[in-house]
């Protein structure tokens, strides 16, 4: 009586006699090969954990051949993202901005007079100004949060856009 030897494999004690077998010298041969750096005990465990994942696909006779095959590959992709990565921190990122000092403090002035500004609201025109173009609610949300009609958030906000826009020279807003 043959067994299938497709199935066997999946057996736990097949599959733990052939761990047995093999784990030792898996992690040898990767770790002979590629050095501690790349942890081949790590990847020999991983091949084993693949192998049970496809049980049913692997025979017993290929099971040797596709523990190596298997961790070998392994090893050569966590070589190849090394390279990538070792590239990566090679290459110098630029801590500056082409923006020119004057920009810069154009800018936080700007800023700083739109704070000022908006301070200045009316609380109603800030919050709901604020809810539509900050927080990007719909009227209808803002409406709905405020207890009023959509009519009158919009009038808030129109307002509160005229007045920024008749303070701040340049202001606009999508």
């Amino acid at each position: 009586m043959e067994k299938d030897i497709n199935e066997t494999i999946c057996e736990e004690l097949v599959f733990k006699q052939i761990y047995n077998k093999y784990s030792k010298s898996l992690h040898d041969f990767l770790y002979y090969k590629y050095g501690e750096h790349y942890n081949p005990k790590d990847k020999a465990q991983d091949a084993f954990i693949k192998l049970w994942d496809n049980c049913k696909k692997v025979s017993l006779s290929k099971a040797k051949s596709f523990l190596f095959t298997t961790a070998n590959n392994m090893m050569l992709n966590e070589f190849k993202h090394q390279k990538v990565v070792l590239k990566h921190q090679q290459i110098k990122h630029k801590h500056y901005t082409n923006e020119s000092p004057e920009f810069i403090l154009e800018k936080e002035q700007f800023l700083e007079r739109y704070n000022k500004v908006l301070s200045s609201l009316k609380e109603e025109q800030r919050v709901a100004f604020l809810l539509n173009k900050v927080e990007g609610k719909k009227h209808s949300e803002i409406a709905e949060l405020l207890g009023v009609t959509t009519k009158v958030v919009e009038y808030r906000i129109y307002t509160a856009f005229n007045i920024l826009k008749t303070e701040l020279e340049g202001f606009k807003i999508k």
